[in-house]
């Protein structure tokens, strides 16, 4: 198989009906690692809209329990692209994302600029980072495969194109970043957490790896003092020339998944889809629901 081979499978397949499968072919084998900074990025760039910063220090769940709350989020989301919306691993998955939304007060429009962000910061991190750029088929399958999530999640006015999610998200980014201490909290706890993914002597330097590839509205939203023009640069560059660096490398031959990632730390020995996420906090503008039912265990590393 030679570099580019799976981007032609990518253009003989049809960018609508089969999305899933071409999301699956652009996550798992094209950009595994592209796609799990990016998403990293996308969840965290959402704790600057103030009522999602907020609740998401209410529940406790990304300052206390932050390692169980990235590995739960990855696990579920990334079960639906490997199993599928129709077998019983990913309805089981999208069940627990729904019961732990429906748990608190969530307004459909942050519901929708989340999933925004799942379509939209992929793409503008593949095309600057990236051994390639996304393909059109990549991008319209994208936008296809969010939407389908959406809509078993129950959102409403989900955008129909990868350009209306990205005009979606800029205006709504625009009017709603802001900065909230609380917000901040969530966005410190999860530096840190991706800091302890390596040699803690590393922590200060990774923090400032990792604001280096925040934009500026993000920075202004959390207040964080921007790095130097100079180590921009030299981060950006250096996340650049290991996609040029990948491009010169053959092509993966199996997939990789995020249960495969070594940043997924709480379950080395497996877990079963319906114990994932996270329970109703007391008092935190929720009530209790009914919990999913019983699915089969998934080694982390099969």
């Amino acid at each position: 198989m030679k570099r580019f081979d799976r981007l032609e499978q990518i253009r003989r397949l049809h960018p609508e009906k089969d999305a899933l499968e071409i999301y699956r072919l652009s996550t798992a084998y094209e950009f595994p690692w592209d796609y799990t900074r990016a998403l990293e990025l996308a969840l965290y760039r959402t704790y600057a809209v103030p009522g999602i910063g907020r609740l998401l220090a209410e529940t406790r769940e990304l300052t206390d329990r932050t390692q169980k709350r990235y590995d739960d989020t990855s696990l579920l989301l990334d079960t639906v692209v490997e199993h599928g919306f129709e077998s019983d691993e990913g309805r089981t998955a999208i069940r627990r994302i729904n019961q732990m939304h429906r748990s608190y007060d969530i307004s459909n429009d942050d519901m929708r600029y989340v999933l925004c962000t799942f379509v939209v910061m992929p793409r503008r991190w593949i095309d600057a980072y990236g051994w390639r750029r996304l393909s059109r088929h990549e991008t319209v399958a994208s936008a296809v495969h969010y939407r389908t999530l959406g809509r078993h999640m129950g959102i409403k006015d989900i955008p129909g194109t990868h350009e209306e999610f990205e005009a979606c998200l800029d205006a709504y980014e625009a009017a709603h970043f802001a900065w909230d201490p609380q917000a901040r909290r969530v966005s410190d706890a999860t530096l840190d957490l991706m800091a302890s993914w390596y040699p803690s002597p590393l922590a200060p330097v990774l923090r400032r790896v990792t604001l280096s590839l925040l934009d500026d509205s993000l920075l202004r939203a959390f207040r964080y003092e921007p790095p130097s023009a100079a180590t921009r640069a030299w981060v950006r560059r250096a996340v650049r020339a290991r996609g040029r660096l990948v491009r010169l490398m053959p092509p993966r031959r199996t997939p990789h998944y995020a249960r495969q990632n070594w940043e997924i730390k709480g379950y080395p020995n497996g877990y079963r889809i319906a114990d994932l996420g996270t329970r109703p906090v007391p008092g935190v503008k929720g009530c209790p629901v009914r919990q999913a039912g019983a699915s089969s265990t998934i080694s982390s590393t099969e």
